[in-house]
């Protein structure tokens, strides 16, 4: 299907972003040498970047799927079909490919571990407790026992998903109520009371400014004005240390705003299939593993390349006989809101807003 739009390149760019930041931490057990580390004095990285523009996207595309979705049923199917066939067959080549290869401990004795089958059940059931495998060390540094430290953005990606399917039953998916929640999770970090939410409330506000976006769609809200605007107040937080949060508004506007901007060419991000879920989390084992293959002895840069090398066909292949072949399974029906009687759809509006991609595209 053709999509005037960049949401695709940009989610790849966002998934290249996270790899990028990614290697230095398994390179070098830190990530004090990270490029945006460095500019924001500690407060934020280019892999954090990736993944708050993924939760932008995913609160404007997930909203506009709950508008097309006649059922909660059908809504969390479509949902569920998203996540978790991907995920599962990635924990199954770390469980049972990489897992292997790396281990110390003998083939029989590795497989006959219990912990080998509690990481793939567990971190299919989105658990963040599990993150080791018997035996795998890939490379002797803090960080080296970590098979997928990509993953854990998951659990709250689905409770995201949740929250859209809550508020839209109450009907409350409106710009009236998704601000008290952009607030809520703007003040998180600041409120030690609500330290309950945990990762939640931080990751909270990158999705919700892309719920507002969706309700504020056909009222004028994608400006170049704002976007100017956009650009000075992220520009301004990296000198006020609020770069985070400077982000979830700013910058969630701005992703949102470029890939949708019809003055832009259109680059063909999805020529081999929507890979970037799969570059995300086939990213980290990756890059893990080729640090493994060079004896600990890679420099980030190296890992860098020699990650993506790995991943990109591992994402391919995951598209290609996972992911898309489950996605031909979510149910179909007729949409929420009769067209007569809703608000028009993106790719509906005669609006020069451009048509978005299908809703069920990777995170």
């Amino acid at each position: 299907m053709t999509r005037d739009n960049n949401l695709d390149a940009l989610r790849l760019l966002a998934a290249g972003a996270v790899l990028f930041s990614h290697s230095f931490l398994i390179a070098e057990g830190t990530e004090r040498h990270e490029p945006l580390m460095m500019l924001t004095g500690g407060e934020s990285k280019l892999g954090l970047v990736g993944v708050f523009i993924f939760f932008a996207i995913s609160g404007f595309l997930v909203s506009e799927s709950y508008d097309r979705t006649a059922s909660p049923l059908r809504f969390l199917a479509k949902r569920a079909l998203r996540i978790f066939p991907g995920l599962f067959a990635a924990l199954l080549v770390a469980a049972f490919l990489i897992g292997p290869v790396v281990t110390r401990l003998p083939l029989g004795d590795y497989l006959s571990r219990d912990a080998v089958y509690r990481y793939v059940v567990g971190n299919t059931l989105l658990n963040l407790t599990t993150h080791e495998l018997p035996g795998v060390l890939f490379v002797d540094n803090p960080i080296g026992l970590e098979v997928n430290g990509s993953l854990w953005t998951l659990r709250y990606e689905f409770m995201m998903y949740l929250l859209v399917l809550g508020l839209g039953a109450a009907r409350l998916l409106r710009w009236g109520a998704l601000l008290p929640l952009l607030a809520l999770g703007l003040a998180y970090p600041y409120v030690p009371a609500l330290a309950f939410l945990d990762a939640f409330g931080w990751l909270l506000p990158f999705f919700v400014i892309g719920m507002l976006l969706y309700t504020l769609r056909d009222r004028g809200v994608f400006d170049g004005r704002l976007a100017l605007l956009a650009v000075a107040g992220l520009a301004l937080s990296v000198p006020l240390h609020r770069f985070n949060a400077g982000f979830a508004v700013c910058g969630g506007y701005l992703a949102l705003y470029l890939a949708r901007d019809r003055r832009l060419p259109v680059v063909p991000a999805t020529r081999f299939g929507d890979l970037s879920y799969g570059l995300y989390i086939y990213g980290w084992p990756a890059e893990a593993t080729a640090m493994y293959a060079s004896g600990g002895r890679a420099s980030w840069w190296q890992v860098f390349l020699a990650g993506l090398a790995l991943a990109a066909p591992a994402a391919f292949l995951s598209w290609r006989f996972v992911e898309e072949p489950m996605l031909r399974l979510k149910p179909r029906g007729a949409p929420r809101r009769r067209a007569a009687e809703a608000t028009p759809t993106i790719s509906a509006t005669a609006s020069p807003a451009p048509a978005l991609p299908r809703p069920d595209r990777p995170l």
